[in-house]
């Protein structure tokens, strides 16, 4: 069995070249770099102390405290990539929707969306300005880490942020978006273009202020329908991969609980992320070499004995098979309540065990 911490390896190829973004390049890695989203958070003793100074809008706000707990996981765990901890969330409150983190509930906007009156009233010019304390926390936290890794920036999808602001909570089924979508569809593609528009404009600064990688997360995109996927999700994550000024900057869509692996593969991204109830291999054999592939471990595995862990693992770099592409992660965030020895376990296991998947 694998021990953890046993073998930690380098982040960075034979020629100085991160393996991360080598492999969301596909090119050749001497072994399969492994980031967690979520990785920045509450299983952590060390992000506990810091929240436990100041709430999570503040910490998310405070570039020296997000910086820092950004850095936390890649001393602590040993992955290949950090992601600045920022919350997608950022983009509705700097329109001017008032936001609260309730513990026990999630993201809170008292005044949701209801109408199409409301979606005019937002204050969707200058949103990238409003939010230059998140551009701050990336410039400093790329000093800090002194090229050890690359920093991921991210965002969240325009379907996404949508069902956020109309639901005004997290939902179970998602009835107050659809109903909206269904009985008001202008007044939800008009929300879905401006937060396309801001989208891109919060990307292109998030690279310009030093992301290496960006994200778009479509954590919602999953309730909708294949027909309505495409007219409410995926047309806008296209359109915003379209704009994106990456000048070779990878880009990783993630959409949760979808399998439009077409659709995804043909988008203008690098990577396309994978959620746990898919098959890695299959989905390889689907699209071929046009996308390199995120994922995708069932998050609750890292509450099995050591070696399931290391049988789970296995099972996934075996069934992505042979060669470059690969990036491992969960197939979705690491929960709250994870051991930290186990994710440390689950880095050292894929540091290990896929280097036989490189070997020319």
């Amino acid at each position: 069995m694998i021990l953890p911490g046993n073998w930690h390896g380098t982040s960075k190829t034979l020629n100085n070249e991160s393996i991360f973004i080598n492999a969301c390049k596909r090119r050749p890695t001497e072994r399969t770099p492994i980031w967690i989203m979520r990785q920045a958070g509450r299983y952590l003793p060390e992000y506990r102390a810091v929240r436990e100074k100041t709430d999570f809008l503040t910490l998310c706000k405070t570039p020296e405290l997000a910086s820092e707990v950004t850095i936390q996981p890649v001393d602590i765990i040993g992955i290949d990539a950090a992601i600045l901890f920022s919350d997608i969330l950022v983009i509705p409150e700097a329109m001017g929707m008032p936001l609260e983190i309730v513990e026990s509930k999630g993201p809170v906007f008292d005044a949701p969306i209801r109408s199409r009156a409301d979606v005019q009233k937002l204050n969707t010019e200058g949103v990238t300005g409003r939010l230059q304390y998140v551009l701050d926390a990336v410039k400093l936290t790329k000093q800090k880490l002194a090229g050890r890794v690359p920093l991921i920036g991210f965002s969240g999808a325009p379907w996404t942020l949508a069902t956020y602001m109309i639901e005004g909570k997290g939902s179970k089924n998602f009835d107050t978006v659809k109903r909206f979508m269904y009985a008001e569809p202008e007044a939800t593609h008009e929300l879905l273009r401006v937060l396309s528009d801001a989208v891109i404009d919060y990307l292109n600064a998030k690279i310009k202020a030093g992301c290496d990688a960006v994200q778009v997360f479509d954590t919602w995109a999953g309730i909708l329908s294949p027909t309505d996927l495409e007219e409410f999700s995926i047309r806008y994550i296209r359109y915003i991969c379209e704009r994106l000024e990456t000048n070779g900057t990878p880009v990783i869509v993630f959409a949760k609980g979808v399998s439009a692996w077409d659709e995804l593969a043909d988008l203008k991204c690098d990577v396309i992320g994978l959620d746990w109830t898919q098959d890695i291999g299959s989905v390889r054999s689907r699209i071929g070499d046009r996308k390199a592939l995120q994922g995708n471990l069932d998050p609750c595995v890292l509450f099995a004995p050591k070696e399931r862990i290391q049988q789970e693992t296995e099972r996934i770099l075996e069934r992505f098979g042979a060669g470059s592409g690969h990036v491992f992660n969960l197939g979705h965030g690491i929960l709250p309540t994870t051991p930290v020895q186990n994710a440390k376990y689950l880095v050292s296991c894929v540091k290990e065990l896929s280097i036989k998947y490189h070997t020319q």
